[in-house]
């Protein structure tokens, strides 16, 4: 077991007591479990706009590495991997991937009950990021919105991991949006041990983990990705994950396949639903019969399961013997979140790949209204996210802009989330103006109306684009033709700025983390460390 409890995350704390569970089953079939490793968790929602969120992406590879200590005492038939938010996840299959001969398998904790319903949680935000309420109502619709054991609710990189490994089939079918502490949440723990050890080399069904993260797992991964609307966080994981599997993907590889992917679901920030919600319609059981019924899925992949995604299209149902799979829903059973591949929200997926003369990033266009998918305006340049809440507070924005982030890709800080801008970028644009954001850092997973052009490479820090550009400079930014351009004609011959990045190195663990910055890849590659060839 390599399991990234703690009990500060609401999303990990349920973890707590799946070892005793995973032992006793492993015992009833005669097997044993241990606890290999544990390896950290950070929340990003904590540490957004705080300096930790620095050490947030490097913790992917940390995680990786440190699973790989506990799996290298090389005394396992088998491993599952306990894990479920932003980096957890994609840390621990570049894990597997590492130790690809295992089985593995990956058992979630689920999603939290619903709560603060999270458009009017981001009201609040809102609100407070004008001064209208104070800290405490703020805490309390916080307090509302994450409010118990389980993953937060809304449709980010945690949510979209889970999505991720059932669609890849390292997950049990229905199995990632089951609430914690529920029978089924347990019975379904239980079946894992009982699968997996179906898949061990001592049996007849032998399946490592290497046979199962092939090409069209990836690929099936991505489609799940874009119909669902799902984290751009994933578009530097995947990358990362993949290399791990011995396979490259590229930025154009997500854009074909956004191509022909319809948008089937609407769940918070690209919808008013959250993840319970969207599971009660049918959720990815629904989501996968029709996919592959349209041939948008590989049904030729190994899983956990077996051969084929056609056991993804089942529900578990708890019986007094225990979990058996049923027959899923043939029809939406709430057509407001989850729709056909006929009659989708939109017909392409929800990202877009971006390029021209600032280089090359992606934006989310699924939540962000089609008249703000072009902007044309003059540039205003921040270093950091606390400057631009300052020149907000100080009533700086009174016309159409794009806001400028740079030095925030994974040389320069390590890449944090700019979620924290999100509330102050929505109420500029519900003031009537047309505002974007461009950077080489990242957003979180619940980022959402705000036109926001993000992992731009080659980043400020390695000389490209974004360190030319000065404050007036006209920016288009077009995310219908995915085109992103500098109107000045002296630009090419402009050299790129140089900053002392000296204040990024010191502070909140950030001095052991160097390395990480000096060899890190480029956003496109995954932002990460480890050179796989």
């Amino acid at each position: 077991i390599i399991s990234a409890y703690n009990d500060m995350l609401s999303a990990h704390q349920p973890f707590a007591g799946f070892p005793d569970i995973i032992k006793t089953a492993a015992r009833a079939h005669g097997a044993t479990a241990q606890v290999a490793g544990g390896v950290p968790a950070m929340c990003d929602g904590v540490t957004q706009g705080q300096t930790g969120m620095e050490l947030s992406l490097i913790s992917r590879d940390v995680i990786a590495m440190a699973s790989g200590i506990a799996l290298s005492h090389n005394t396992f038939d088998a491993a599952i991997y306990l894990g479920v938010c932003d980096k957890i996840v994609p840390g621990l299959v570049i894990a597997a991937a590492t130790f690809g001969y295992l089985p593995g398998i990956f058992l979630p904790a689920g999603p939290m009950p619903s709560g603060l319903p999270n458009d009017e949680k981001a009201k609040v935000r809102q609100k407070f990021a004008t001064g209208e309420v104070g800290r405490e109502e703020l805490m309390r619709a916080e307090m509302a919105s994450y409010h118990s054991p389980g993953t937060c609710t809304f449709y980010g990189t945690a949510n979209s991991n889970q999505m991720l490994m059932e669609v890849m089939g390292l997950h049990l079918p229905g199995t990632s949006f089951v609430n914690p502490g529920t029978e089924m949440r347990k019975a379904l723990t239980v079946f894992g041990v009982e699968q997996l050890l179906r898949l061990t080399a001592l049996g007849n069904a032998y399946r490592p983990v290497f046979d199962i993260l092939d090409e069209k797992a990836f690929v099936n991964g991505i489609v799940g990705l874009m119909a669902t609307g799902g984290s751009t966080n994933l578009v530097l994981h995947l990358p990362a994950m993949a290399q791990a599997a011995g396979i490259i993907l590229t930025l154009q590889d997500f854009e074909d396949i956004a191509a022909i992917t319809p948008l089937m679901a609407k769940v918070y920030p690209n919808g008013l639903a959250d993840v319970n919600h969207f599971h009660a319609a049918g959720g990815l059981g629904y989501l996968m019969s029709k996919l592959l019924d349209a041939g948008l899925l590989h049904e030729d992949v190994k899983t956990v399961m077996g051969d084929g995604l056609t056991p993804y299209t089942k529900d578990p149902k708890l019986t007094a013997d225990g979990v058996r799979f049923v027959d899923g829903p043939n029809k939406s059973l709430n057509d407001k979140i989850l729709r056909p591949v006929e009659d989708p929200f939109q017909e392409t997926g929800g990202l877009k790949r971006l390029s021209g003369s600032l280089g090359e990033g992606i934006m989310k266009i699924s939540a962000v209204s089609s008249q703000h998918h072009i902007i044309k305006a003059p540039v205003r340049i921040f270093l950091t996210q606390e400057a631009v809440k300052e020149a907000f507070k100080a009533g700086e924005f009174t016309q159409d802009t794009i806001i400028v982030v740079r030095f925030q890709g994974p040389k320069a800080n390590g890449m944090p989330e700019l979620h924290s801008l999100t509330p102050t970028l929505s109420v500029l644009q519900d003031r009537g103006l047309r505002v974007a954001l461009v950077t080489d850092g990242r957003m979180s997973g619940a980022s959402g109306k705000v036109p926001a052009a993000i992992h731009m490479t080659p980043e400020a820090a390695d000389g490209g684009p974004l360190a030319k550009l000065k404050d007036g400079d006209m920016v288009r930014v077009d995310a219908v033709a995915g085109t992103i351009d500098v109107l000045e004609n002296d630009f090419d011959q402009r050299a790129p700025e140089q900053m002392d990045l000296s204040d990024n190195q010191f502070g909140t663990g950030r001095e052991l983390f160097s390395l990480f910055r000096q060899n890190a890849a480029s956003a496109s590659e995954g932002g990460g460390v480890f050179r796989f060839f």
